[in-house]
C-alpha cells in the first residue's frame, strides 16, 4: 500500500488543487503522445501514465518505488501500459528506446540530479521529445515561508540554472511556465464542444512562475503553442460565493468557538494568575528555607571544623598517651622481669628453707629418741640404784659403779 506523505499525489487522497495542478500537466504531455512509444521517469502512482497511454503507442511506467510501480500496475491496467521499478538514474533500457520522455516533478528530488538528465538523454531518440517539470525555487521559497523548506527536495531551480542545465545536455531547449490562471469559458450546458482558448496579456515573468516546464529535443522542437487545462468548465464564481457562504457559516461557528476559547482562556488566565501568585509565595518561602539552608549548611561547616580540629586534639593527646603508655608497658614488662627473678630467688630460698625445716624435723626427730632413751636408761638408772642387790653389792665392794648424772 503506498502510504500518502503530502509528496506523492494518490488518486483520492489529494485536494483537488493539488490534483488538477499534476494533471494538467500530463495534459499537456499528452499533446505530444500520439503513437509514440513514451516514458514516464518518476511516474509515482501511475494516474499520469495512464492519462498517456490514452494516445501512445506504449507508455512504461517508471519509479524507484517498487510500491507505487505495484499501485500503477493494479489500479492502471490498459494493455500499452507498463510499470517497471527502477531509478531514474539508471534506467534500464537500451540506447534510442523512447520518442517521449516525461518528468514532472522528479529533478528537485535527486541530488544527482544531471545522471536522470544523462540518461534521459540516452534512451530518447534524435527525434524525440523530452518533457521535465519542476518547481521554481523562488515561487515556491515565498510561498512556504512559514512551513520551511521542502525535506523531499535535494535541490531546487531558478528559471536560468534550469534552462542552463538542460542546455548542457540537449540541442535545443525551450522554457514555458506553468501558472494557474483566471479564465472566462463558453460551452454547451451538457457536452463539451472542441475549444479555443485566447490568451491575453503577458506570460508573466519566469522568476514569479509557479512551475518551470522544459521542451528538450536532439532535432528541432514542435511548433510552439500554449495549453490551457480547465478542469471544469462550471459557473467558478457560483461555487467561489457558495464557498464563501460556507466559509461565513464556519466563521460564524469559530467566532462563537472563539468566544468560549476566550472566556475559557480568561479563566485560565484567572487561575494563571493565582498559580503565579502562589508559585510566587512558594518561591519566597523556598529561598527562606534555601538561606536557612545555606545557614545551617554553614553552621555545619564550622562544626566540623571545629570537630577536626578536637579530633586533631585528641589525636595527638592518644598518640602522647600511647607513647607513654608504651613507655609504661615496657618498665611493667622490666618490672615483671625483676618480680620473676625475684620469685625464682624467693623460690629458690623456699626450697631451702624447706630442705632446713626437712634437717631440723630430722634432727628433732632424732633429738626426741635420743631424750626418751636417755629417759629410759635414766629410769632403769634409778630402778638399778635403788635395787636392794645392787646396794648391797656396793657394800661389800661388788658390782659396777654408777655414777651420779
Amino acid at each position: 500500500m503506498v502510504e500518502f506523505t503530502g509528496e506523492r499525489v494518490i488518486p483520492g487522497e489529494v485536494n483537488d488543487d493539488l490534483w488538477n495542478e499534476h494533471v494538467a500537466r500530463y495534459a499537456f504531455a499528452r499533446l505530444y503522445a500520439k503513437d509514440k512509444r513514451v516514458l514516464d521517469a518518476g511516474c509515482g502512482t501511475g494516474y499520469g501514465s495512464a492519462e498517456l497511454a490514452l494516445d501512445a503507442a506504449s507508455v512504461t511506467a517508471l519509479d524507484v518505488d517498487p510500491q507505487a510501480a505495484a499501485y500503477c500496475r493494479a489500479n492502471f491496467p490498459a494493455a500499452n501500459l507498463r510499470a517497471v521499478a527502477a531509478s531514474c538514474t539508471a534506467i534500464p533500457f537500451p540506447a534510442n528506446a523512447f520518442d517521449l520522455i516525461v518528468a514532472f516533478e522528479v529533478i528537485e528530488h535527486l541530488k544527482d540530479y544531471r545522471a536522470l538528465l544523462d540518461e534521459c538523454a540516452r534512451v530518447l531518440t534524435h527525434q524525440g521529445l523530452f518533457v521535465v517539470s519542476s518547481p521554481n525555487k523562488r515561487y515556491y521559497a515565498e510561498s512556504r515561508a512559514n512551513t520551511g523548506a521542502n525535506p523531499y527536495h535535494q535541490h531546487e531551480f531558478e528559471p536560468d540554472e534550469f534552462e542552463s542545465e538542460l542546455a548542457r545536455v540537449f540541442s535545443n531547449v525551450r522554457l514555458l511556465l506553468q501558472n494557474r490562471s483566471e479564465a472566462f469559458a463558453f460551452h454547451s450546458p451538457k457536452l463539451i464542444w472542441p475549444a479555443q482558448a485566447r490568451v491575453d496579456g503577458g506570460g508573466g515573468k519566469p522568476e514569479e512562475a509557479h512551475f518551470l516546464i522544459g521542451l528538450c529535443s536532439f532535432g528541432p522542437l514542435p511548433e510552439p503553442r500554449s495549453f490551457v487545462y480547465v478542469p471544469k468548465a462550471a459557473n467558478v464564481l457560483r461555487e467561489r460565493e457558495q464557498h464563501i457562504q460556507l466559509l461565513d457559516q464556519e466563521l460564524g461557528r469559530t467566532k462563537g468557538w472563539l468566544a468560549e476559547t476566550q472566556a475559557e482562556r480568561d479563566s485560565l488566565l484567572a487561575l494563571h494568575r493565582e498559580l503565579q501568585e502562589e508559585l510566587e509565595s512558594r518561591n519566597r518561602w523556598a529561598e527562606k528555607l534555601d538561606a536557612e539552608l545555606q545557614a545551617a549548611g554553614q553552621r555545619v561547616m564550622k562544626l566540623q571544623d571545629e570537630l577536626a580540629a578536637q579530633a586533631d586534639g585528641y589525636e595527638t593527646k592518644i598518640g602522647g598517651l600511647e607513647e607513654e603508655n608504651r613507655g609504661k608497658t615496657a618498665w611493667a614488662l622490666s618490672v615483671t622481669q625483676e618480680l620473676q627473678a625475684k620469685c625464682d630467688e624467693l623460690a629458690e630460698c623456699v626450697r631451702l628453707l624447706e630442705t632446713a625445716e626437712a634437717t631440723v624435723v630430722e634432727r628433732t626427730q632424732w633429738a626426741q629418741r635420743a631424750e626418751s632413751l636417755r629417759e629410759e636408761l635414766a629410769a632403769k638408772l634409778q630402778m638399778v640404784r635403788s635395787s636392794r642387790w645392787v646396794r648391797l653389792g656396793r657394800t661389800v665392794g661388788l658390782g659396777p659403779v654408777i655414777d651420779q648424772p
